[in-house]
């Protein structure tokens, strides 16, 4: 007879058979149901864990630069492309957003590419990692560079799997907007996404062996000769590139050691009694950037031996099913990071890089950071920070209010950003509309309590100490 734990998997099967989920997509999902619903740990204890004390550094590989050249002509750039930007009002791919003029995400990580091919001759094949959601806008966008998709696809799809009910753990329904009862199930899905579409087999076959992998959102995550040559000459299977934390990064995810193995601890896998330990940046000092480099015939060979996919920990995200709708019935999403695979490689390591490497947009304040003077657009198309040091303690807070959406940001700076390159902190506080050539200098704290908006005249200068 059949037991509860069998009902509940044929339901979620069906389920995911139904919209043409593959076989490891599927093990994959029932084992991190099974994993939770049996109670499984989902959190990393600060006792069963050591502190990474020290790392090697990017700046210290100069010498293996020619080794990369070599290794160039084996490798791919892959960029996670799923993220629709809900956070900041978004409909569409984040990827889409205008940067730098009228150039989006997606155009700079063309034009990065493009280059790399013309200054090195190489193939060096670009490789998205779309959801649905994402798919078809972002390659439409793509068919302006032409010769930028070649022999292999331009892209492959992320999986996606059902939410669930807190209490019986089985799919829940919303026919209203049947989309609202999938997510997708973390970046971790990037190695069982890759193999099941094939595209790992398809690089295999061309004899591409080495991925460079990285956010889309973050403009400083670009393929590193030097690091590509370090990471190919040393035979390494996976490695992170990982950044000094700051007091910005407290509640970020952290490296450490356990049994002997690197393994990132994020902060949906900290008890809350080990809150203290988690944020103390002198005891865990490094933050995963999610630049990864992967050796693909070492992905293959895990995969090979583990057909439900990679043995990535499991989080589970609670949501309520419309996320504008605090009363809609509560679900969870069981994800799964790829930085997590650290632990799954005997041999993996870490190489700590600097700060211009890192420059994510999660905020509509850091959208405004990378469009304004404080970044400079290099002729290989790499947005980076004028000042890295100041940029690394630049501190951008806008009301909630009135700047949370990349609407109403636009709407508020109608002339583009005020210069930031002086600017060590500005909190704005209230509805303050920007007219052009606005200067921002030190520490500026904009604050209004009235329901007009306060006007910025043109050519203002902001100052304040710091």
């Amino acid at each position: 007879m059949a037991g509860p734990d069998d009902s509940l998997d044929r339901i979620h099967r069906e389920r995911m058979q139904a919209e043409g989920m593959p076989e490891i997509a599927i093990r994959g999902f029932l084992r991190a149901v099974r994993f939770v619903r049996e109670g499984g740990a989902t959190t990393i204890p600060e006792d069963s864990i050591d502190p990474v004390d020290s790392l090697p550094r990017a700046e210290g590989l100069r010498d293996f630069e020619g080794a990369g050249r070599e290794a160039l002509a084996r490798s791919v750039v892959i960029k996670l492309n799923g993220g629709l930007g809900t956070s900041m009002g978004l409909a569409g791919p984040k990827s889409l957003l205008p940067v730098r003029g009228d150039a989006t995400f997606l155009d700079l990580i063309a034009r990065q590419v493009l280059h790399l091919r013309e200054r090195e001759d190489v193939r060096l094949p670009l490789l998205l990692m779309n959801s649905f959601r994402t798919q078809g806008p972002s390659l439409a966008r793509l068919e302006r560079y032409e010769g930028l998709a070649g022999d292999l696809p331009l892209d492959f799809l992320q999986h996606q799997v059902p939410r669930i009910d807190p209490e019986t753990f089985t799919p829940v329904d919303w026919p209203d907007e049947p989309a609202l009862a999938w997510c997708p199930p973390g970046h971790g899905d990037l190695y069982a996404a890759i193999a099941s579409s094939g595209v790992l087999a398809s690089l295999l076959g061309e004899g591409v062996r080495y991925a460079f992998v990285s956010n889309a959102d973050n403009l400083g995550g670009v393929l590193d000769l030097s690091i590509l040559g370090w990471f190919a000459s040393e035979g390494l299977p996976f490695a992170m590139e990982v950044a000094e934390r700051t007091a910005a990064d407290r509640k970020g995810g952290h490296l450490a050691r356990r049994d002997g193995r690197l393994v990132l601890r994020e902060s949906a896998q900290c008890a809350s009694e080990d809150t203290a330990s988690f944020q103390d940046i002198e005891r865990h000092r490094y933050f995963n950037t999610n630049n990864l480099w992967l050796d693909l015939e070492a992905v293959a060979r895990a995969l090979d031996a583990s057909p439900d996919g990679l043995p990535l920990p499991v989080m589970t995200n609670a949501k309520t099913i419309v996320a504008s709708d605090p009363d809609s019935p509560p679900c969870i999403q069981l994800e799964t990071a790829m930085g997590a695979a650290i632990e799954c490689f005997e041999g993996a390591q870490a190489i700590c890089v600097s700060r211009e490497r890192f420059a994510p947009v999660k905020t509509t304040g850091d959208l405004l950071s990378v469009r304004s003077d404080a970044y400079a657009l290099r002729d290989d198309a790499r947005l980076v920070a004028v000042d890295a040091e100041a940029n690394r303690r630049r501190v951008i807070e806008l009301d909630a209010r009135f700047y949370r959406n990349v609407g109403d940001l636009d709407a508020r700076f109608p002339h583009g950003p005020p210069s930031l390159a002086e600017a060590r902190r500005l909190a704005i506080e209230g509805d303050h509309r920007f007219g052009s050539e606005v200067v921002v200098r030190g520490d500026v704290t904009l604050a209004s309590a009235s329901e007009a908006p306060v006007e910025i005249a043109s050519g203002s200068v902001l100052e304040g100490e710091g």
